[in-house]
């Protein structure tokens, strides 16, 4: 006994100290300005166990390794100051007090998915959720009286149930309960009811995405962990979202099965930490290319995928490739500034091969499945609620990070339509039956999409004319039987074009065979001086800069989109560069900026975003009046002096010629655009 008042005048001094006494009582105003009453007054009292070691080490073991005997201790100390101080006057027991304190650092790994009952001890744990209900009701607390009216206890405030941890609907509210006094039946005072929302979410480890990457599969098991979130926690977490979670696990009993699932007490967001250091060959190589605002990201992109494609192959896609990677941010989903690839290529096997071993780099990287879900789809929710269930696919999955689609004429017209309102939306709605879900009414729930799209397409499926490879000025691309719509919907659409079969047959030729020789082994010299970790580093890297648009970057961009613009509304067809073509140039100029490690945008940075913006909106579309060659970014191997030197002459050309272009169709761009 004097051990417990002891703690009690602990729990009183740490609330003193900590401000939570002035919390307190400003709460219990809240209660007595409230003009209905209630049969539970609930408080939420934050203890921070680590200061709470300090002042009491008995006090801070009991609350860490039994919760509900802490949980009685600090609803005592709340009692008795609420009568003490008068703060609510129609309080009448102890027992109408409950309140769910945040918990410490017990780390629980869902790898190693518990055992046994154990005790109901804290437990942080960290993952990513992949399914989520509605919100719905549950029964905080009622209010019971005796069915005999001569009994004392048939009036008043003396059987209160409240919810406990891990505790059913059943556990607090049903019939069969007995009076403590004469054993006579109680029944429910349903107007004394307080309600409270309820969520249930699926949470999983991160390494069970491996699953659904490119990574080898390992030996371990994944199981997801069930969490119910209550009242001001629902709707505090987002599907494809990480968290870290403190709570209390706890064993539901539903005969003949028994559940584990974890009672939420904080989420806050988890941001897991990834290797930015540049290796010293980078470095030395950023060195050497300081004479020229170019040749670092051209030396990349050359050399890029080396393991699965011979360097100086495919090369603009290597670079959109990087550039889309560059612009991911797994810590900040709602900052992504999104760059999605759409590939055009008569080999499908490579071009897939190269977008699987780039996806292995991004921070978050989702393969889609072509029989899976790509945004969400239902289930019934399985712990009894009878509410619908709703489950994350591969875009969802894939937030802050890529999702890679694959061969897209393989999807059927329903899908191709939902990603096509996915890419122009940045949403995806979901339609929930209400009788089936037990709901009067139906209802249509909205995700955003915040990931950027890896696709490709086969040119030889179509019928359309063929592109003319000798031409050396890119005109409407053959794009099988891919919808236009679809096309125009990604950011970027990249010819991979072989300016002669036999010249490109030939380095895969010897690439395979070299690979079923020596496998495992690096291939060329570019595989042992910039290995894959290297680009791995670099990307997480570059993907945490801030870069700054400078003005004459901001004056090219904005002004060639004014000329664009222009030119192509007098056309016959109308105007083919929409409004969001302008957020596609910033971001690849920014996302160019990055990759050469710098932190201003520079006027080179938006020369490389036009150029790749042209020719993609130009392979939609047709010419233009700028005269780009097919092989401007990338006229040979980039391993050789001379060629380098040619190319930034090249683009230093094409440079003038975009100012040239700007000029003469928007004379009076002064680097701002207002909206339409």
């Amino acid at each position: 006994m004097a051990e417990l008042l002891e703690m009690k005048e602990a729990i009183v001094s740490y609330l003193d100290r900590s401000g939570g006494l002035l919390q307190f009582v400003e709460d219990c105003k809240l209660y007595n300005d409230s003009p209905q009453s209630e049969a539970v007054y609930r408080f939420c009292i934050r203890v921070n166990p680590i200061d709470l070691t300090d002042l009491d080490a008995r006090l801070a073991d009991c609350l860490l390794h039994d919760p509900s005997k802490a949980t009685a201790l600090f609803q005592s100390v709340c009692f008795l100051s609420i009568k003490t101080l008068s703060l609510i006057e129609k309080i009448h027991m102890e027992n109408q007090l409950t309140h769910l304190p945040p918990f410490p650092e017990y780390f629980l790994d869902l790898c190693k998915f518990p055992r046994g009952y154990g005790p109901m001890r804290p437990v942080a744990m960290e993952g990513l959720t992949i399914a989520m209900t509605r919100v719905t009701k549950y029964t905080q607390g009622a209010r019971f009286l005796c069915t005999d009216d001569n009994c004392p206890f048939s009036r008043g405030f003396h059987h209160i149930r409240v919810h406990a941890p891990g505790a059913t609907e059943s556990a607090t509210v049903r019939s069969g309960f007995t009076c403590a006094l004469c054993s006579f039946p109680l029944k429910e005072d349903v107007k004394f009811r307080v309600l409270g929302d309820k969520q249930l979410v699926e949470m999983v480890p991160v390494q069970a995405l491996d699953v659904l990457s490119v990574h080898p599969p390992c030996s371990l098991r994944y199981q997801s962990v069930t969490l119910f979130l209550r009242d001001e926690l629902c709707n505090s977490m987002r599907m494809g979202r990480l968290y870290r979670v403190v709570g209390i696990p706890a064993h539901v009993h539903q005969w003949p099965n028994i559940t584990w699932s974890v009672e939420a007490n904080t989420v806050e967001p988890w941001t897991p930490e990834y290797p930015s250091v540049v290796s010293s060959n980078l470095r030395a190589l950023l060195a050497a290319c300081d004479c020229s605002p170019w040749r670092f990201s051209a030396i990349l992109a050359n050399t890029f995928g080396s393991p699965v494609v011979p360097p100086g192959l495919y090369s603009t896609l290597r670079l959109a490739l990087l550039l889309s990677l560059v612009q991911t941010s797994g810590d900040d989903p709602d900052s992504l500034n999104y760059l999605d690839v759409l590939a055009l290529t008569n080999d499908t096997l490579i071009i897939e091969r190269l977008m699987t071993y780039s996806l292995g780099l991004a921070g978050r990287g989702i393969r889609h499945q072509v029989t899976g879900e790509l945004f969400a789809s239902l289930s019934r929710d399985e712990h009894g609620t009878g509410a619908a269930n709703v489950h994350a696919g591969s875009a969802l999955l894939a937030s802050g990070g890529v999702c890679l689609l694959g061969d897209l004429a393989s999807y059927r017209k329903d899908k191709m339509d939902a990603l096509q309102s996915a890419l122009e939306t940045r949403a995806a709605t979901l339609f929930i039956p209400g009788k089936r879900y037990g709901e009067d009414v139906d209802q249509q729930l909205s995700f955003p999409v915040q990931c950027n799209f890896w696709g490709l397409c086969d040119m030889a499926t179509g019928t359309k004319r063929a592109l003319n490879n000798n031409s050396s000025v890119l005109g409407s691309a053959e794009m099988g039987s891919l919808p236009a719509q679809i096309a125009e919907a990604f950011s970027l659409l990249i010819q991979c074009r072989e300016t002669g079969r036999d010249r490109s047959l030939l380095p895969l030729v010897v690439h395979t065979l070299r690979l079923a020789v020596s496998p495992g082994e690096p291939l060329y010299p570019a595989c042992m001086q910039f290995t894959t970790r290297d680009y791995q580093e670099l990307l997480a890297h570059a993907r945490g800069l801030q870069v700054d648009l400078s003005p004459e970057a901001e004056k090219l961009i904005h002004g060639y989109y004014l000329a664009s613009r222009k030119i192509r509304s007098d056309s016959t067809q109308g105007s083919s560069v929409s409004v969001t073509s302008i957020k596609h140039l910033i971001s690849l100029a920014e996302a160019h900026s990055k990759l050469s490690l710098r932190r201003v945008v520079l006027e080179e940075d938006a020369v490389v975003a036009v150029l790749l913006c042209e020719n993609s909106i130009t392979l939609k579309h047709g010419a233009s009046a700028l005269v780009i060659p097919p092989d401007a970014l990338f006229p040979c191997d980039l391993h050789d002096l001379d060629s380098l030197h040619r190319r930034d002459l090249t683009l230093e050309q094409l440079h003038q010629q975009i100012l040239q272009f700007v000029y003469a169709y928007a004379p009076g761009a002064a680097g701002y655009i207002t909206e339409e």
